[in-house]
């Protein structure tokens, strides 16, 4: 299991988690109450500063003792000093940074003037550009400013950079990510630590737990504390001897329906004397689910069971001996087959049978519209080929030409016959799975063009207009190319059949980047709505007069849907009455 899936993994990181956001909470507030100080406290020293070399200038003016004192009083605590008397810049000891505020700086500035203006004391964060040289684009600065007493417009504006309170703030800022890092390292064995010591009797117990569910009931959970982890390891081993006991008294009464059980491959249900279900085995769950959807669109009919097996249930009862029905349910035929169960000599209930008989009715339906089919579609060509026949050997027939239209009736009917019986054959290879495709690469735009042609001259006959449209890109597909023009051959020569003088037969071919899609459409006489399921049924044919006279096996439609499913694609028609059809076939490329 993984550590983060585990008690252990998630109480370790709930600790962790909740460490963690405390620290990050306090290490923000913190460096925001150390950052606010130096600042405050680099405020309050610079107006000190500023007020001391105002007093001088005050006491000496512009004597050179008070100017060497202003200035080595600059040097020493690396600020800029400007002295501004009558509003004008009169002096200034302005070397000491590498950053030079202009005069208008300070009289132009709104909060600055004020100092000149009247007489306030100013303190102010500015951002000021640096000389072109610099590392810097521009610099942060603190300006202080004092006014000169008894004289207005004058004033002692001091300033220097917070380069070196931002290196006090980086240096404590360091210190309390290192505190924080070791708090976090600390925390995260701690946690560990206690994560385990709590969680490992419960991962003893689910040990213990994972013994039970195989079947040893004879496992104890030490009990090693008498806290309420204690309480849970002495209710589980008070759980497990009532397990062991209740399990040797389930396992007679499961040894009788297992026998029972076991010996049925078909769906199995027992009822007592009153009708009511006891057991019921996974195939007989399948029967009621179709039951009872079927019976939800009738709820007065909706009951515990169906009304069949209700009055078969009472009839065995009664007379003590078997009884077979048969129900249709959801399309699905269920022989259930019921018989008593005795209790000694009484009757305690009733056991019953349920058998899907779909596929054996399905076969035989199967079996005998395929012998009903086979020997209609034989029967036209044996009786013309008999009459025929006889004609010639009564010889009736008078002329030469009478005799070699005959036999050319005879040969046609004999090619009917034998292309009905290769139909058939390769529906039944197709239908067992034995198809066998021989795929090649194939441009496919180039092989409908030559399909197109191959009808051309049909189409041209019966006044047609055979087209073809290919839209997308990279047309190489890899397809069996034989079968695939026999299925666009079928497709094409129904839609040409069904067509009408003047109508259009077309060939549309999409090719997207995971299938291709090819679409056969006409403007013909259409499909009758009741008609379309079966188009794909073997010996499937429609209405004859739309055929013109010249109908199929009925087989072509069923051998073409077989070879396209054979490429893991998909056949499905649309058609209206008097509009058209269009079949629309779709392959895959990965699976083509």
């Amino acid at each position: 299991m993984m550590l983060w899936q585990s008690v252990v993994g998630k109480l370790w990181f709930t600790i962790l988690l909740l460490v963690s956001a405390v620290l990050s909470i306090l290490m923000v507030l913190l460096l925001q109450s150390l950052e606010q100080f130096n600042l405050t406290e680099a405020e309050t020293q610079l107006q000190k500063h500023a007020a001391m070399v105002a007093s001088i200038y005050e006491e000496q003016g512009t004597e050179p003792e008070g100017k060497d004192m202003i200035s080595k009083y600059g040097e020493n605590f690396a600020t800029n000093i400007a002295i501004f008397e009558d509003g004008q810049k009169v002096w200034g000891s302005e070397n000491h940074l590498d950053v030079m505020l202009p005069p208008s700086w300070f009289t132009e500035d709104d909060d600055l003037v004020r100092v000149l203006q009247e007489e306030a004391e100013v303190v102010k964060e500015v951002y000021f550009s640096l000389p072109p040289a610099s590392s810097n684009d521009e610099a942060e600065m603190m300006v202080v400013g004092v006014p000169l007493s008894g004289q207005t417009g004058s004033g002692v504006f001091m300033y220097q950079t917070l380069s070196a309170i931002e290196e006090t703030s980086n240096e404590t800022r360091r210190l309390v990510y290192l505190s924080a890092g070791i708090a976090i390292i600390l925390t995260t064995f701690f946690a560990f630590f206690l994560s385990s010591r709590v969680t490992a009797p419960l991962r003893k117990m689910r040990q213990a737990a994972l013994e039970v569910a195989e079947g040893n009931f004879q496992t104890k959970v030490p009990i090693l504390t008498h806290d309420e982890i204690g309480q849970l390891a002495i209710a589980f081993n008070r759980m497990r001897r009532e397990l062991n006991r209740n399990i040797a008294a389930l396992n007679q009464e499961k040894e009788q329906l297992a026998r029972i059980l076991s010996s049925m491959a078909d769906g199995v249900m027992t009822f007592n004397r009153k009708g009511e279900v006891v057991v019921m085995n996974p195939p007989a769950e399948r029967f009621f689910e179709d039951w009872r959807y079927e019976m939800e669109s009738n709820s007065s009919k909706a009951g515990n069971l169906p009304e069949e097996m209700n009055e078969l249930f009472q009839k065995v009862v009664e007379e003590e001996h078997e009884e077979l029905i048969e129900l249709l349910v959801q399309g699905r035929s269920w022989a259930i087959l019921m018989a008593p169960l005795y209790d000694q000599e009484d009757v305690r209930g009733a056991v019953a049978v349920i058998r899907d008989m779909t596929e054996e009715r399905l076969h035989d339906k199967l079996r005998k519209d395929f012998i009903a089919n086979v020997s209609h579609e034989l029967r036209t060509p044996i009786s013309l080929l008999q009459g025929y026949s006889e004609a010639i050997v009564d010889d009736v027939v008078g002329s030469e030409e009478d005799q070699k239209e005959i036999a050319r009736i005879i040969y046609d009917e004999s090619l009917r016959m034998g292309r009905l019986v290769n139909e058939l054959l390769d529906l039944a290879r197709m239908e067992a799975g034995h198809t066998e495709l021989n795929k090649t690469v194939v441009n496919l735009e180039e092989f409908s063009e030559r399909i197109i042609r191959k009808f051309q001259g049909s189409a041209n006959e019966d006044g047609l207009n055979l087209i073809t449209h290919t839209v997308g890109s990279h047309p190489d597909v890899l397809i069996d190319v034989d079968r695939m023009e026999q299925v666009l051959t079928n497709l094409l020569h129904n839609a040409i059949r069904h067509t009408e003088q003047g109508g259009t037969v077309a060939l549309n071919v999409k090719l997207e980047a995971d299938h291709v899609e090819m679409d056969v459409t006409d403007t013909g006489s259409g499909i009758k709505e009741e008609d379309l399921p079966f188009v794909f049924e073997r010996f499937y044919k429609g209405d004859k007069a739309r055929t013109r006279g010249r109908s199929g096996t009925g087989l072509g439609l069923a051998i073409t849907k077989n070879i396209v499913e054979a490429h893991q694609g998909e056949l499905s028609v649309h058609s209206k009455m008097n509009k058209g059809t269009t079949f629309s076939m779709i392959l895959p490329r990965k699976s083509v």
